[in-house]
């Protein structure tokens, strides 16, 4: 029997880092000056921590009480089964659609645990130099990844990295919209966790 349903296709937006910086608030004025080039309607921000300390954890729940959590490295404890995290260091902390004021909060609170933040949006504008349009439809966002070099975490770091989002088959957007706020893109286009 033919499927008659609707397909919907999601795919990972693809990213590429913009800004690697030691001081924290110019990686927050560099997204407020990607953030100031986009149609910002439907704002919402996405936060992910990984966190190995009971204080950091303390601060972090304190500031996303809701938070999805799951332990690292198979050891099965989650929000899902109501497990207390602390019982399960380290773990990684997930909230998404958080509001904008939650940002300088949620930062404070990680400390120097690895985090991202991720702010998510309508579009890019038109990139007509390039030959495109507005983008969106999950290519449209900015992530401020803390005390790590990579999106998944995985690389912690000592300082900041600033990335923008695109779609692949969209890849030239990025070096343009860096360029709209005086930088150029450090590395290469990368696929995004989500």
């Amino acid at each position: 029997m033919p499927f008659s349903g609707t397909l919907v296709v999601v795919s990972n937006s693809h990213a590429q880092p913009v800004l690697r910086t030691a001081d924290l608030s110019e990686g927050l004025r560099t997204v407020e000056r990607l953030l100031g080039i986009a149609d910002l309607g439907d704002l919402e921000v996405d936060f992910d921590v990984r966190i190995s300390s009971t204080r950091s954890l303390s601060a972090v729940l304190a500031v996303l009480p809701d938070a999805e959590w799951w332990a690292e490295g198979g050891k099965g404890g989650s929000s899902e089964r109501r497990n207390d995290p602390s019982a399960f260091l380290p773990v990684w902390l997930r909230r998404w659609a958080g509001a904008p004021e939650m940002v300088e909060t949620f930062l404070r609170a990680v400390g120097d645990s690895p985090a991202t933040v991720r702010w998510d949006f309508n579009a890019w504008p038109e990139a007509p130099e390039v030959g495109l349009g507005a983008g969106g439809a999950r290519g449209a966002f900015v992530t401020l990844c803390v005390h790590a070099r990579d999106l998944y975490l995985e690389e912690p770091a000592a300082d900041h990295t600033v990335f923008v989002h695109v779609k692949q088959i969209e890849a030239e957007r990025a070096p343009w919209l860096a360029a709209q706020v005086g930088l150029r893109v450090i590395g290469g286009l990368v696929m995004a966790p989500y």
